[in-house]
């Protein structure tokens, strides 16, 4: 479950992703329409997504960091 909203669902968390897993992320721009969205990985990798409910969340700051920079490796 991801608690800031995206624009777009961040290759990083999709990579961490095991088939059938899901992911719960809100999209959309700040302060304009926001989907809370349901992201599944199917066996052959690719995603299936849904639109859940319109919600309103702070946005997401930042680009991804590397795993030596945050403390991963």
């Amino acid at each position: 479950m991801v608690t800031v909203a995206a624009t777009h669902i961040p290759p990083p968390l999709v990579a961490q992703l095991k088939p059938g897993s899901r992911l719960v992320i809100p999209l959309g721009e700040p302060c304009r329409h926001q989907e809370l969205t349901l992201v599944e990985k199917r066996e052959d990798g690719e995603l299936d997504r849904r639109d859940i409910l319109s919600v309103a969340f702070v946005p997401l700051r930042g680009e991804p960091r590397g795993e030596e920079e945050n403390g991963d490796a």
